[in-house]
C-alpha cells in the first residue's frame, strides 16, 4: 500500500499538476494540505475520474485538507478535538480497509505560528497539543495509523540548508522541534528517517530568493507511524524533481510504501 502526503499550496491552481504525479504515483492514498477552497468547491469530480474516494474539510481561500483513497473512506471526521471554537480547516481523519486490516489516515496542517511571541505562535503550540492529545487516543487503539502532513516544524538542524537562517522562525524554535518530539515519543515513528539517513533532504523550497535553485529548503512535511505501521513499513522517499516542473507548489511530495 502507497500512501502519500503533498500540501498542494491550492488544489484548483495546481489541479495539473497533481493529475501528472498521480497518474506517475499511483498512491493508493494521498493527503492533501491547503487545498484553499470550499468543500462545494473541491473538484472532487477530476479525483473521482481518477479512481479516488474524497474525504473534504474546505475553507474559502485559506487552509484545507482532504484525503483521496482508492478503497472506501470510513469514519470520517473533520476537525482536531480540544477547541470547539476553533474553526481552521486543519485536520481530516478517516479509516481504510485493505485486505484484512485497516489503518486510520490523518490529513494534518499544523499552523505556521509565526511571528514568534505573538497569538500566533502560541496558536500554533496549543494546536500541536491537540494533535498529541488525539495521536495518544489513537495509539490506546492499537490500530496502523498514519499523521501525514505539513506539520510546519523544522525537526533537527539536519533538515534546512541553514540553521542560523530560521534561528528567529515559528518553525525551528525549541517549543516547535519539542512538540513534534513529543509526538516521537509517545510512540509515533519518522517513516522518512526511519528509511533515509542522509542529511538536507528537504519538502519545501521558498518561491523567493531562488530558494529551489540554491537548495535552500527544509524538511516539515512528515509521515508519522504507529508502531504497528511502522512494523510494516518498507520505503519512504520525497519526490523532489516535482519542485522543477510548471507552476509547483513550493511543496513536494513525500510518500511510504506499507505491506499491510
Amino acid at each position: 500500500m502507497k500512501i502519500a502526503t503533498w500540501n498542494v499550496n491550492s488544489v484548483k491552481a495546481r489541479i495539473e499538476a497533481i493529475r501528472l504525479w498521480i497518474s506517475e504515483a499511483a498512491p493508493d492514498v494521498l493527503c492533501l494540505q491547503e487545498i484553499k477552497c470550499a468543500n462545494e468547491a473541491f473538484p472532487r469530480s477530476v479525483f473521482e475520474d481518477l479512481g479516488y474516494n474524497c474525504a473534504i474539510h474546505g475553507q474559502k481561500t485559506y487552509n484545507g485538507v482532504a484525503i483521496l483513497s482508492k478503497r472506501p473512506l470510513e469514519d470520517v471526521a473533520a476537525g482536531l478535538p480540544g477547541c470547539d471554537d476553533d474553526d481552521h480547516a486543519r485536520y481530516l481523519e478517516a479509516a481504510v480497509t485493505c485486505g484484512t486490516g485497516v489503518i486510520r489516515m490523518a490529513s494534518v496542517y499544523a499552523p505556521n505560528g509565526n511571528p514568534v511571541g505573538s497569538n500566533k505562535f502560541d496558536y500554533k503550540l496549543r494546536w500541536l497539543e491537540r494533535l498529541t492529545a488525539r495521536a495518544k487516543q489513537i495509539l490506546k487503539q492499537e490500530e496502523a495509523a498514519a499523521f501525514m502532513g505539513d506539520f510546519n516544524v523544522i525537526p533537527s538542524s539536519e533538515d534546512c540548508h541553514d540553521p542560523a537562517a530560521w534561528v528567529n522562525d515559528a518553525l525551528f524554535q525549541p517549543e516547535s522541534r519539542a512538540a513534534l518530539r513529543r509526538i516521537e515519543h509517545e510512540g509515533y515513528t519518522d517513516a522518512f528517517r526511519t528509511c533515509n539517513t542522509q542529511t538536507h533532504q528537504f519538502t519545501f523550497w521558498d518561491y523567493q530568493a531562488g530558494s529551489w535553485q540554491k537548495d535552500h529548503g527544509i524538511r516539515i512535511d512528515h509521515i508519522l507511524l504507529t508502531p504497528r505501521a511502522t512494523d510494516c513499513l518498507k520505503t519512504c522517499a520525497i519526490d523532489k524533481h516535482i519542485r522543477g516542473r510548471e507552476k509547483p507548489s513550493d511543496h513536494v511530495p513525500v510518500w511510504c510504501e506499507l505491506e499491510l
